[in-house]
């Protein structure tokens, strides 16, 4: 009996439901129906202006000089007068070598010049009494001929000794090592006390900072396009003359650092097809070190008026992408566009607009060709970001 009094109940339940269900769909098929208020949009006109676009590759920063500091003679280390990481300038005395067994021999090499030359004096003298002698008959030619080749051996033994004596100078020179450039020096490699040998030890090493070079490969496809607008790899290019960039460290939203395209490599790798470009950036705090990665903006086009629109005014119809167009009278009307990159935050218009359009830039959802919208006009600014 329980069971049955519950079912008999489901009727009216179900009546119930839609008597509540019913005035809801009613309400909504009202909003719907022709004869209500257009959609409200907001329209702006393109932002039509000067443009340049640009193309962003990753990079790396080189020093523009880097040396490594090697010894020239061998001998022990006696001295290290640089601090780690310190900058340095051309010319600072960076290690000092035993110099005493090289001003041995230096003084030997002087004292050996000294001798070499007083025996010149002596046999050009005795080259010149032989001469007297001959003119008179009192002396052969053979003994004048031996007294000469005497004083050209002499003078060979004089230039002999002060070869010597350059090269021994230049060994007493070379134990006091010396910055070849000025910039950052590394940490020392060999302490005190060790020995050293020529042209092998490794003492530190050192990199200019200011200017810093910043190197980067494109496509060849890129290259021609470059090469083709901006006059790219045409022709020979100076230092510090050549295209403007923007180059943006790692972390960075924008580009923080302004430097000069003046290297383009001769030659496309076969290998990766690509061409290596490479820019001189202004670093005089030091900030920048070599090795950091950064991502630089180069200028893909000249100059030239652009059309301009935010994304969110930009749909997509399959494979195409489309504009909301607003006339005088509230009506939409759909335009084809083709895109091209971002420039300031907006996306430039390729084709499609002229840039005196009313375009629907909030509320594209809300509209539909042909039917009419209550448009708000409004003024895009010239840049986004």
């Amino acid at each position: 009996m329980r069971m049955r009094s519950i079912f008999s109940l489901l009727p009216v339940v179900g009546l119930v439901a839609s008597a509540l269900v019913a005035p809801v769909l009613v309400s909504s098929a009202q909003a719907q129906a022709p004869g209500g208020p257009p959609p409200k949009v907001t329209t702006a006109k393109p932002v039509v202006r000067e443009i340049v676009e640009t193309d962003t590759y990753t990079g790396r920063f080189d020093p523009v000089d880097i040396v490594d500091v090697r010894a020239r003679v061998t001998g022990y280390l006696e001295k290290v007068n640089f601090t780690d990481g310190a900058t340095v300038k051309k010319g600072d005395l960076l290690f000092v070598i035993d110099r005493r067994p090289y001003k041995a021999a230096l003084d030997q090499a002087q004292a050996a010049l000294v001798s070499a030359k007083a025996r010149l004096n002596f046999s050009q003298t005795d080259l010149d009494r032989a001469q007297t002698l001959s003119k008179s008959g009192n002396i052969s030619e053979q003994v004048t001929d031996q007294r000469r080749q005497a004083s050209q051996t002499a003078q060979a033994d004089v230039d002999s000794a002060d070869a010597q004596l350059r090269q021994a100078q230049l060994n007493y020179d070379f134990t006091e090592v010396k910055a070849p450039i000025s910039g950052r020096i590394s940490r020392r490699l060999v302490t005190e006390g060790n020995i050293v040998i020529t042209d092998q030890t490794l003492l530190t090493t050192i990199v200019s900072l200011d200017p810093i070079y910043f190197g980067f490969t494109v496509d060849e496809r890129s290259f021609l396009k470059y090469q083709g607008s901006l006059g790219i790899g045409m022709g020979e290019t100076q230092k510090g003359k050549g295209v403007p960039i923007l180059i943006a460290l790692t972390g960075e939203a924008k580009p923080t650092r302004k430097g000069t395209l003046d290297f383009v490599d001769n030659r496309v790798d076969n290998a990766t097809g690509t061409v290596l470009l490479r820019a001189t950036v202004e670093n005089p705090d030091g900030f920048i070190k070599p090795g950091l990665f950064g991502v630089v903006s180069l200028p893909a086009t000249k100059p030239y008026q652009g059309i301009l629109l935010p994304d969110e005014a930009v749909s997509a119809n399959q494979d195409k992408r489309i504009v909301y167009i607003v006339a005088d009278d509230g009506t939409v009307s759909l335009r084809e566009v083709k895109l091209g990159p971002k420039v300031d935050g907006y996306r430039v218009i390729r084709e499609g607009l002229k840039g005196d359009e009313s375009v629907v830039v909030n509320g594209v959802t809300r509209v539909r060709p042909g039917a009419k919208v209550a448009a708000e006009a409004s003024t895009l600014p010239p840049s986004k970001t």
